[in-house]
């Protein structure tokens, strides 16, 4: 992705998310992947594809289990009565 791509993907990244906090990194070198940060956390990577001059772009968003929360505990409901 160019300069131009990774400018006009960003605009729009934030305009659907609603968030300014939302920005694409460059990569150090050619053929890396462009990464998607919000703020310092970099949460996925944007590709571009060119398939006979259709043009899209696709967001990888990754998760690691170690950053999301813990998981509620289990509501212990009292057993229900037949009748």
């Amino acid at each position: 992705m160019d300069a131009s791509d990774i400018a006009r993907v960003q605009a729009y990244l934030r305009r659907i998310l609603g968030s300014e906090r939302v920005t694409l990194i460059k990569p150090a070198r050619a053929g890396l992947s462009v990464e998607v940060a919000v703020q310092d956390e970099v949460i996925g990577t944007v590709h571009r594809d060119d398939d006979e001059g259709e043009v899209s772009y696709s967001v990888h968003l990754t998760i690691l289990e170690e950053d999301l929360p813990p998981l509620p505990k289990a509501a212990t409901a009292a057993p229900r009565r037949r009748i």
